[in-house]
């Protein structure tokens, strides 16, 4: 029996790290609960355990079920009867499987029905889940819809939605239009309030909604008449039994078939407001777009788990001229390469999520009572660092995966491009995964103010002074190195963007990339310190950070504010 949470060494490394201690206390608020429910942990240590058996019958799930269903569900998909969406057969058997085990509300408090689990329980969980499939992932990962009701939403509403996502009612976060896609401030669906029904009704279109028929949806609707920008946008939420939406159809998509993907007619469909009005996405939306690309970096990080495995086992199996085709230097080398990459943006998904929980911590904490001058300076400090590492993480997470993807067909030759092999399907999955929750263009324009206002490279320095095992000194001094041509590459863009407007934009992608490349070395040598597995993987990946740090400073340190002419000259071609 497969079991994706015990065979993976790496995701219980990342469990134990230190400043899991400080988020269980924060998350547990001191064990005040350990004497009103039965399950509640008593001490750290309790916790732990209950953490490590949830995320145990998560990887059973996963490796019994869900996986050995991905390619029927591939192939059978989602499909629009009587305008409701009708999920694959092996879909309704991992949604009662997840169920049957209790995983819906892992994250949420007890009170409804959740299980009270960090966010780092439910990032490892979405990355065991997208292993097995990346369309599932898709549909039970989008539970963390209900932590902004659990944020945001009056305690009526809590009460009503949340049990229901615990006891696994599915949720949709419905944001895009067809003339609103990146740009949501053009959101145009209207929400009128109704005297007579006292309700909220919304009417318009929505496309290119993942899980679109789910139970429970978030609506970014229009509630201002009058308005066009951003300012007249609020959050509703919407029951799928209080009826009103249509699903039109269901887009026929490259990959994540299983994931049904709809456009939605809403005819005075009625809904509740969710916060305060015209809040909507500068707020709520925004707060719901970071959990969700921190879903991705997940969903990525699995598929590159995924992706890893299926190349390392095949290149075992695979005879060519009398020997495994592993031992030829060129796959091997490939391999290698798989192998830091994926547990370097993993190691960067983990730090992440670690900063966002201890801000999320401290901003629920906020609500219940006033925070203490320490403790209001903490959840600043990692709120920068969060609103940082989750654009980056979403960056090269996505990134990867489709590089992982491409690769293992690669090292599966001609039988790669069949569908005999999953590789075909995850090269498949992959490529939505660097466009949808923002595209990474989109992430660099998130990520370059942690560039240019000094976060990453605070943090960088943290890592710095840090103390580093005897192997991994030659790292850490190729790493300052590294540092010193990131310093100069900023500075270069910082005087070009005075001379001409547009500079850093031209060269941002090259700015977040470097300090993600540093960045995630020193997370693998940090890392080989506590364990010795990751010395290989930091070593080989100091050197592909190498070479894309010296290209990108070649490249912009002989760039002149010329080049931003040319490149604008493009867009006189059209």
């Amino acid at each position: 029996m497969a079991n994706f949470f015990s065979d993976n060494k790496d995701l219980q490394f990342q469990l134990k790290h230190p400043l899991m201690r400080k988020i269980v206390e924060l998350k547990e608020r001191g064990f005040a609960e350990k004497d009103l429910y039965d399950h509640a942990p008593q001490d750290f240590e309790d916790a732990m355990d209950s953490y490590r058996r949830v995320l145990e019958i998560t990887g059973e799930v996963c490796g019994d079920v869900i996986a050995p269903n991905a390619e029927e569900v591939d192939h059978e998909g989602p499909r629009v009867v009587n305008d409701h969406v009708e999920y694959a057969s092996g879909t309704v058997r991992n949604l009662k499987a997840i169920v049957d085990a209790g995983l819906g509300g892992l994250t949420l408090p007890r009170k409804y029905d959740g299980l009270n689990f960090p966010l780092i329980c439910f990032v490892m969980a979405n990355e065991m889940v997208a292993r097995a499939d990346a369309s599932f992932e898709n549909i039970w990962g989008l539970q963390d819809c209900a932590e902004t009701l659990n944020e945001f939403a009056s305690e009526e509403l809590k009460q009503k939605y949340l049990p229901l996502v615990s006891a696994g009612a599915t949720c949709a976060m419905d944001l895009t239009e067809p003339d609103a896609g990146s740009d949501l401030g053009a959101v145009m669906l209207k929400a009128t309030w109704s005297e007579e029904k006292q309700t909220w009704l919304l009417n318009g279109v929505k496309r290119f909604i993942t899980n679109g028929d789910g139970d429970i949806s978030l609506v970014l609707a229009r509630t201002e008449e009058g308005t066009t920008d951003a300012r007249g946008l609020s959050m509703l939420v919407y029951d799928k039994r209080d009826g009103g939406v249509k699903v039109r159809r269901i887009e026929n998509k490259l990959g994540i078939k299983g994931s049904p993907t709809c456009e939605l007619v809403f005819t005075n469909a009625p809904a509740q407001l969710v916060g305060d009005r015209k809040m909507g996405l500068i707020k709520y939306v925004m707060s719901l777009m970071n959990a969700a690309r921190l879903g991705i970096g997940a969903q990525s990080v699995g598929t590159c788990e995924a992706a890893y495995r299926e190349a390392l086992k095949y290149a075992h199996e695979r005879e060519q001229f009398g020997k495994p085709i592993i031992r030829f230097a060129a796959v091997s080398e490939m391999l290698s390469n798989m192998k830091a990459k994926l547990q370097g943006v993993r190691a960067l998904l983990y730090e992440t999520a670690r900063f966002v929980e201890v801000y999320k911590q401290y901003t629920h904490i906020s609500h219940e009572r006033s925070l203490e001058a320490e403790e209001r300076q903490e959840m600043k400090f990692y709120n920068r660092l969060a609103d940082g590492f989750t654009p980056l993480v979403k960056l090269f997470s996505s990134e990867y995966a489709n590089q992982l993807a491409y690769d293992a067909i690669q090292i599966h030759g001609g039988s790669g491009f069949m569908k005999d092999y999953p590789c075909e399907r995850l090269y498949r999955d992959a490529r939505i995964m660097n466009i949808y929750e923002g595209t990474s263009q989109l992430q660099v324009v998130a990520a370059i103010n942690a560039v240019t206002k000094g976060t990453f490279m605070e943090q960088i320095e943290r890592y710095a002074a840090a103390e580093y095992t005897e192997t991994m000194q030659p790292i850490v001094a190729k790493l300052k190195e590294l540092t010193a041509k990131f310093t100069e590459m900023v500075d270069h863009v910082e005087a070009g963007e005075k001379e001409v407007g547009g500079f850093k934009d031209f060269h941002a992608r090259r700015l977040v990339e470097t300090a993600g490349h540093i960045i995630i070395t020193y997370l693998l040598a940090r890392e080989a310190g506590e364990c010795e597995d990751y010395a290989a993987p930091a070593c080989v990946f100091c050197k592909l950070a190498e070479g894309k740090v010296n290209e990108a400073y070649t490249y912009t340190m002989h760039s002149t504010t010329e080049d931003v002419a040319l490149f604008k000259g493009v867009e006189a071609e059209c």
